[in-house]
């Protein structure tokens, strides 16, 4: 009786049912709308903004696929439950190769993380990529970020009203000639070199199976780079593998130097450590190209 006559005169309204605290506040869809510039659909407490590609004509297996069946653009918010953290947000954005990379650099550089990327289709024309998003914060910076990496989107778009069938630059020459010295010095280490082209491999990651097995370098848990082309007109493609807490770090550097994220997966199921990969694709003079990665692979 003593407890529930404090509880009472600390909430006078609690036998009756207090009010919640501001904090436990669902959120306000007028914030939603004002941050994002999209007004939202509200259900179980979940602010959600949608933008349907409708944009740019999209067929899968030959037929003409409507937005309805599943490619729009989307982002929840609820409420944070973090301290300090007014909301949690969490979407999937439809993007197509010419938006991919633009859209993440925007969300890295406003607060969202970018946690995977792929496809849901074969035989898409023109292909359709998914970039997973999230984050915790206010309302208004998230719903910011969601912004601007919608709005890197439509930029492509009004620069080309149809996607880029292939990135930006000169051809890549048909005979690779890399120097592998030019490689090795920047990574300090030795690579294997054939008709050209140089690649190496950086290992420092190894995790355990939903078994219990040691899964390391030789079993595909590394990071490597390949390039090709000219010292001067070169192309380097590879594969990183990165904890959780390591991949955004990795994606904001690759991204600054100029590198091209092609997806984000995993490989395995029920490793611990969780291990993430991510493909990449760069172009330009090959000693920059390394440089970059090998920062991203600190």
């Amino acid at each position: 009786m003593k407890i529930a006559k404090l509880l009472k005169r600390l909430c006078p309204g609690l036998l009756a049912g207090c009010a919640v605290p501001s904090s436990s506040a669902p959120i306000d869809p007028a914030d939603v709308e004002a941050a994002t510039g999209i007004k939202p659909e509200t259900v179980d407490g979940v602010a959600k903004v949608s933008y349907p590609r409708a944009d740019v004509k999209v067929e899968v297996d030959g037929w003409s696929m409507p937005p309805f069946m599943g490619i729009t653009s989307w982002a929840g918010f609820t409420r944070g439950e973090k301290p300090g953290a007014e909301a949690m947000v969490m979407g999937d954005l439809v993007l197509f190769e010419d938006e991919v990379n633009d859209a993440m650099s925007a969300a890295l550089n406003n607060g969202l993380r970018v946690t995977a990327l792929h496809n849901h289709f074969f035989f898409d024309k023109p292909k359709v990529l998914f970039m997973h998003i999230a984050g915790e914060g206010s309302v208004d910076a998230l719903g910011k970020g969601v912004r601007a990496a919608l709005d890197a989107m439509k930029a492509a778009r009004a620069r080309s009203p149809l996607p880029k069938d292939r990135f930006e630059g000169p051809a890549i020459p048909g005979k690779s000639a890399i120097s592998p010295a030019k490689v090795e010095v920047v990574f300090g280490t030795k690579g294997v070199a054939k008709d050209g082209m140089v690649k190496v491999t950086i290992e420092r990651l190894a995790t355990a199976s939903a078994s219990g097995s040691t899964i390391g370098a030789a079993m595909g848990v590394n990071t490597w780079a390949a390039f090709a082309g000219t010292d001067d007109n070169a192309v380097v493609d590879g594969d990183f593998a990165a904890t959780e807490g390591e991949l955004q770090p990795v994606l904001a550097t690759l991204r600054a130097g100029g590198i091209n994220i092609v997806a984000i997966h995993n490989h395995m199921v029920g490793a611990q450590p969780r291990i993430l990969f991510l493909h990449y694709w760069g172009r330009g003079v090959v000693t920059n190209l390394a440089r970059t990665v090998k920062k991203a692979s600190i």
